[in-house]
């Protein structure tokens, strides 16, 4: 097979071998190990030279299908805990796969209305889902590190505009580090963030009061006091190792006192906000400048997708838009060009799955969502405390329960090393997958069960499989002590 236009008669045929397998695939994952090792020899038949003739859609279609449902690590399955990582539910899937029919350029109003439209309503439903004021700007993105991105290039605009600089046309040349203060919760994003932006991935300075990282305010408004307020603050809403979270009313509090800028990092930690049990977590996110958020964690849509939201609408064009091209679009409050409000210029139609999944379950449906899995989460944070092998490490306040294998007979100094072998153990194994972290120093594990398949059955055959493995690894804790 040659040029595709020879196969402009059965385009369809190749998605009909994908909807075949779809059916079985999504069926099995209840059943199937979360990776099967045994399988990867599967990835060779992806490998080779590169066809002079191909084989055609339909058989390359049926090639990739088959390996692909082998082979890969079935994230999409109720017992991958191993990131922060959710599924896709079937509103959700079925929208991404509508916008890879559909194919729209999404950036810019001409050439998708369609697009464009649906991208402004999933903003306007995800403010209302949050809470947040409806006056916010906002863009999808696609992930978290993006969405950072796109709310401290924000910050970054008003902190060298108090400089009289204009760093979108400018640049940073010539001015100081920009001050970005926050406590030992914040995750890597936000350095990567701060990184791409030109800022200095290792300028982000944390003020901690103990090894857990909790905020030590106090030191804070020191810093904020030396810098005259022209500064940064970032607040963590879920940190990724025990779902806390920063205090952000008092965080909003100090930043409203100095008039520094408040970015949220709620990544996860937002559907909080779903929820009457812990929403008090995300009390004062309605006062942040910028909030970051990710789709694919909680809200349970494809990769790739996250959304920023920031107070000051026009802080998105300002900082992103006016590129003086003659053949784009200027801004227009009617007809919205999301390409100019965020870094993407080539954007898909990533608003399709999220307002599938909004209209199918509602505020509601994933109100229920939520809930289940705090209770999920806090089942697993039972079942560690009643196991006589297992030591809770951190209260269960989220999505997230933080534990290490401890047998009795181990010695202090070896749990770690016995901790790194069993999370080698537990992935290689493939029944389900939860690997390891590092929490005060210690080595541990660290489960988020937040797929919307995931019941309290998934993370009891966790526990099983961890403690049957554990004693394998231990030797009956032999040559350990």
């Amino acid at each position: 097979m040659s040029d595709p236009l020879d196969e402009r008669d059965m385009a369809g045929e190749p998605l009909a071998v994908v909807a075949r397998a779809a059916g079985p695939y999504l069926d099995g994952l209840r059943d199937r190990p979360v990776h099967d090792r045994s399988q990867d020899v599967l990835l060779d038949e992806l490998d080779g030279p590169l066809p002079g003739r191909g084989d055609g859609a339909v058989a390359a279609v049926e090639r990739l299908v088959r390996v692909g449902t082998g082979a890969a690590t079935h994230s999409s399955g109720p017992r991958f805990f191993h990131f922060v990582v959710g599924g896709s539910t079937p509103a959700a899937m079925a929208g991404d796969w509508t916008a890879s029919l559909l194919d729209q350029v999404a950036g810019l109003w001409p050439a998708s209305p369609l697009a464009a439209r649906a991208e402004t309503v999933v903003l306007r439903w995800l403010k209302e889902l949050f809470g947040l004021p409806a006056a916010f700007g906002g863009v999808l993105t696609p992930s978290a590190t993006l969405a950072h991105v796109t709310g401290l290039a924000c910050a970054r605009y008003w902190w060298a505009d108090q400089y009289g600089v204009d760093v979108t046309s400018r640049g940073l040349a010539g001015l100081p580090v920009m001050p970005v203060f926050s406590s030992g919760l914040v995750h890597v994003s936000t350095r990567k963030a701060l990184q791409i932006l030109g800022c200095g991935r290792d300028t982000l300075r944390t003020f901690a009061r103990d090894d857990a990282g909790r905020i030590d305010l106090a030191a804070l408004e020191a810093a904020l006091e030396r810098e005259d307020g022209r500064a940064v603050i970032v607040a963590n809403l879920g940190e990724v190792n025990t779902g806390d979270s920063d205090p952000i009313s008092d965080l909003a509090d100090l930043a409203e006192r100095y008039g520094a800028w408040l970015h949220v990092d709620g990544a996860f930690g937002m559907f909080a906000a779903l929820s009457p049990r812990t929403a008090h977590l995300a009390r004062g996110v309605e006062r942040a400048d910028s909030v970051t958020v990710d789709a694919h964690k909680w809200l349970n849509v494809p990769y790739e997708s996250g959304f920023s939201f920031v107070r000051d609408p026009a802080m998105l064009s300002r900082t992103f838009g006016a590129w003086g091209a003659a053949y784009l679009p200027d801004a227009d409050d009617e007809r919205i060009n999301y390409n100019t409000l965020g870094p993407e210029s080539s954007r898909r139609a990533r608003a399709l799955p999220i307002w599938a999944t909004l209209r199918a379950y509602g505020r509601d449906g994933h109100r229920e969502m939520v809930e289940r899995h705090l209770d999920v989460a806090a089942h697993l944070g039972e079942l560690v405390e009643a196991a006589p092998d297992l030591e809770l490490l951190a209260p269960v306040r989220l999505c997230i329960v933080c534990f290490r294998y401890r047998p009795e007979g181990v010695p202090e100094e070896r749990l770690d090393e016995l901790n790194a072998r069993l999370g080698e153990a537990l992935l290689a194994d493939g029944r389900v997958y939860a690997g390891t972290s590092t929490y005060r120093g210690m080595t541990v594990f660290r489960p988020a069960p937040l797929n919307w398949r995931t019941t309290k059955a998934d993370v009891e055959r966790l526990v099983d499989v961890l403690r049957e493995l554990g004693a394998a690894q231990s030797g009956g804790t032999a040559g350990l002590s």
